[in-house]
């Protein structure tokens, strides 16, 4: 049986990256390794669209979250984290964590947060170092206004910090234009590579910061990756054929366009909706208009638990989907659309959901009748 990756991270992996983390490994304190390591941190420049340094850890995307904290703020400080789902939290509890002080804004699963509540926040806190939000909340797909909040913030002194782990690449995101002072991805996302790495992107005002931190960090210190930084090199051993397949993709994602791949991932969002409507589906996120381009999250049918349905479609289909998290676990199936996929890996997925869902005993649709809706959507 063949398998396919359709979840919001990992993500499938192109074959030109797979090849390159195949090869030989090398020695990070070589001049071989300096130079594949400048021209991925260049190619990272060009994704997060900023002219500031972007480091590389070798970590999950959560261990760029916790580096944030740890190297920006120091115990006590004020700060808001805004939340819309399970990545939203992860902010709150590392903050509490390292001892800062939470002014949480909270919004149903589902929903987005909006610019003017946190202005309303503002107004009433006073001392507020920093304000944490989540670009894509994965666990629902909800796309928050990261320019919006941004507005608010410019000119204050203010740190503001995004997850964009999710969100980067597959959705439009400027971080200088939209004054974002540290921006956190992962490898396993829009990179199109495996797991293992964190990049984070930090303004003068961020670097800045660095100097008044007193929370404790080591292996995390972006003082010490930023000063190995201009020579190629990382303050310890890197994840160096994870670091090589990274930039292959990268440099792939640049051959193809920021611009036309953000499209690309549009096109599968709006093929993956057309297709859940043509199975009297319902959308767990009920604004069409903050809906990513990442991943669906699809409320599961009456009678249907929807972790059968992720289960199914994997152990018997072939296709692995992502499942519901937290207090919606069992209640929606989420489908990936992120990465090295194209129009027709949609096409053999919903040609699985379709059997899974007879299968379970959902019998609201017409056999076939989404994938001739998705056919007719590209032929236009």
């Amino acid at each position: 049986m063949k398998n396919l990756l359709m979840t919001p991270g990992p993500t499938p992996i192109p074959e030109e990256a797979r090849f390159a983390m195949a090869k030989s490994i090398i020695h990070h304190r070589t001049d071989e390794y300096s130079e594949i390591f400048k021209e991925l941190s260049k190619n990272l420049k060009y994704l997060f669209k900023t002219e500031n340094p972007v480091i590389t850890l070798t970590s999950s995307g959560t261990g760029g979250m916790e580096a944030s904290v740890a190297n920006l703020f120091s115990k006590g400080d004020k700060v808001v984290v805004v939340s819309v789902g399970n990545f939203g939290e992860r902010f709150v509890k590392l903050c509490d964590i390292y001892g800062l002080e939470v002014v949480k804004l909270s919004y149903n699963w589902g929903e987005a947060a909006k610019a003017n509540d946190l202005k309303e926040v503002l107004a009433k806190e006073e001392g507020v170092k920093g304000v944490f939000l989540t670009h894509h909340e994965t666990s629902t797909g909800v796309l928050n206004d990261v320019k919006s909040f941004g507005e608010i913030l410019k000119g204050t002194d203010i740190l503001f910090v995004v997850d964009t782990i999710s969100g980067l690449i597959a959705n439009e995101f400027e971080t200088d234009n939209w004054g974002v002072d540290c921006a956190v991805a992962g490898s396993q996302k829009g990179f199109m590579a495996p797991p293992g790495l964190a990049f984070v992107s930090l303004s003068e005002k961020a670097q800045k910061a660095l100097d008044k931190s007193d929370l404790p960090k080591f292996y995390f210190s972006f003082k010490n990756t930023l000063n190995r930084l201009p020579e190629g090199q990382n303050p310890t051993t890197p994840a160096v054929n994870l670091i090589i397949a990274t930039n292959e993709a990268c440099k792939m994602l640049k051959k193809e366009g920021l611009e036309n791949v953000t499209a690309r991932h549009k096109n599968l969002k709006e093929a993956v909706a057309i297709g859940i409507k043509a199975l009297g589906l319902e959308f767990f996120v009920k604004d069409e208009a903050v809906r990513g381009n990442t991943v669906t999250a699809v409320v599961a049918p009456e009678g249907v638990d929807g972790q059968a349905v992720n289960n199914t479609m994997r152990d018997k289909y072939g296709i692995t989907i992502a499942g519901g998290q937290g207090a919606i676990k069992g209640k929606i199936f989420r489908l990936g659309h992120l990465g090295d996929v194209d129009r027709f890996d949609v096409l053999s997925l919903f040609s699985a959901l379709e059997m899974t869902l007879n299968d379970l005993g959902y019998k609201g649709f017409e056999a076939g009748s989404s994938l001739k809706a998705i056919q007719k959507y590209y032929l236009r």
